[in-house]
């Protein structure tokens, strides 16, 4: 039994051995980035009388905000600086003038302090109006120093009590300023007019909204948003597909926006020279309520109209962005003068506007197109539509060879020791 048990140890080191011998090759060393400037989030919470509803699975708003914000709070990376503004947290009373000046820095941007953090968010209790427009240009001044990444996460159940400031306006001077600040917006429960609202603020500095219904959403976008800050800044260019592809854009590597009308398709033009790989992916979002069930299609066609390659995505209402990618590469010629290779890329969604939903502007696109050099045939990563699996493959079967060897050792060892006996 010792001799099984120490065998079977023997193996079981053995296949570690091997398995991180493939995992970590010899000479493999962790990626080293460069510094740079700390991104910077501030989180935007509304605190007025309406955050008491009790309607996010059976507890109130403003106990779903509380969950996200300490979930967010010991996730958030160490790189990002932090920050937390209220609105509407402060005042008691009716007078509409002093309750449109009730915002608040709760905790200031910077190197985060988790326990103070939680501690102030804790004291929180739904108060009083809500001030949007005035919270949103404190917290762009709370941001406004320094380089690196700047996100605005505004999170509010209703729409600004505080007009004639409006939010939008508000939204598109902080953009107008050019300062790289990006403000996303999280609808709790939203009737259309808060959607249409959160909806403008967001788009007009190119950030995003998202409708939440339940707690974990909630968590789980929070906590996306501030991850993505840490993220390199990839500044987007705007373009304008065509619905044919001999009036498309030429576009090169890189990350492009547009806008798609419901139901409709867009072309673009992408030289690719022998020898090279296209690698695109296309985004969609809804930016407002959109039907349930529905996809996107992403087509590499020839100038004649052949299909080259397809990539597809469906959804069923739950998220609101659906995404797709393909990948072709284009084999080498032996004339070295041989002409780049003209793909159209076609982008056609399925979505439907929901009854009463406006339908203008189209829904928002994002587009990235990588053409990099393809595999050479020495060491081609893609053969047999294995990929670098060949490695695991190699330590499976050397591994399968091994114990094979071992166990059938043992086994002649045993029928030895049993003709003795």
């Amino acid at each position: 039994m010792i001799t099984r048990q120490r065998l079977a140890a023997g193996i079981c080191a053995l296949l570690a051995t091997l398995t991180a011998g493939v995992a970590f090759p010899a000479g493999a060393v962790a990626d080293e980035t460069d510094s740079t400037a700390s991104p910077k989030v501030e989180l935007v919470l509304d605190v007025s009388g309406s955050m008491s509803a009790k309607d996010i699975d059976g507890g109130s708003r403003m106990a779903a905000a509380k969950q996200a914000f300490n979930e967010v709070l010991d996730a958030t990376p160490e790189e990002v600086q932090l920050g937390i503004r209220t609105l509407g947290a402060n005042y008691h009373g009716n007078d509409r003038k002093t309750g449109c000046k009730d915002t608040a820095q709760l905790y200031p941007v910077g190197t985060l302090n988790r326990t103070e953090a939680k501690t102030a968010v804790a004291t929180l209790q739904p108060t009083g109006w809500t001030p949007i427009g005035p919270a949103l240009l404190k917290a762009a001044d709370d941001l406004n120093s320094g380089d690196g990444t700047r996100r605005i996460v505004l999170i509010s159940d209703g729409e600004d009590t505080c007009q004639p400031l409006d939010p939008c306006e508000v939204a598109r001077e902080i953009a107008a300023k050019g300062i790289g600040l990006t403000i996303d917006t999280l609808g709790l429960v939203p009737d259309a007019k808060t959607r249409d609202q959160l909806s403008c603020i967001a788009d007009a500095t190119g950030g995003t909204y998202t409708s939440v219904q339940h707690k974990e959403e909630l968590s789980d976008r929070v906590g996306q948003l501030v991850d993505r800050a840490a993220d390199p800044v990839v500044t987007p260019v705007a373009t304008e597909g065509t619905a044919q592809c001999t009036s498309a854009p030429t576009l090169k590597s890189g990350l492009y926006t547009d806008r798609e009308e419901f139901g409709k398709q867009r072309f673009y033009r992408v030289d690719v020279d022998p020898g090279q790989e296209l690698r695109a992916s296309v985004s969609v979002g809804a930016d407002r309520e959109v039907n349930p069930d529905y996809g996107v299609l992403l087509r590499a066609v020839t100038v004649h109209g052949r299909e080259i390659v397809r990539g597809e995505g469906t959804g069923n209402g739950r998220t609101d962005v659906i995404s797709t990618g393909l990948r072709y590469p284009k084999a080498e010629s032996d004339d070295d003068n041989a002409p780049a290779e003209t793909v159209c890329l076609q982008v056609t969604n399925s979505f439907s506007a929901a009854s009463g939903v406006k339908t203008t502007p189209g829904l928002p696109l994002e587009l990235t197109v990588d053409v990099v050099d393809g595999p050479s045939k020495a060491s081609d990563v893609a053969s047999f539509g294995l990929g670098r699996g060949w490695w695991l493959l190699a330590a499976l079967v050397l591994t399968g060879f091994v114990a094979g060897l071992l166990w059938g050792w043992l086994s002649r060892w045993r029928l030895a020791v049993w003709r003795t006996n």
